[in-house]
């Protein structure tokens, strides 16, 4: 059986779809351009999480934001 040889782990940069390496400085994006690009299209809302949090400890984490909130008040 031939020895298997180790390929490098390439993606694209889901920026603007260039081949980025894992051990490069700005994995996953080719570059601090294409991060910001990125971070901009969260910021401004272009891109959103599309499923609800449902986790009941993750909705506890963010103030209690679910359906399931109850304000208790301490008099």
């Amino acid at each position: 059986m031939a020895a298997k040889k180790k390929s490098a782990k390439l993606l694209r940069c889901p920026t603007c779809g260039e081949l980025v390496r894992f051990n490069d400085e700005d994995f996953p994006f080719c570059s601090d351009r294409c991060r910001k690009i990125d971070l901009g299209k969260w910021a401004s809302g272009v891109y959103k999480i599309s499923s609800p949090i449902l986790d009941p400890e993750v909705l506890e984490d963010l103030g209690g934001l679910g359906p399931h909130h109850t304000d208790s008040h301490d008099d």
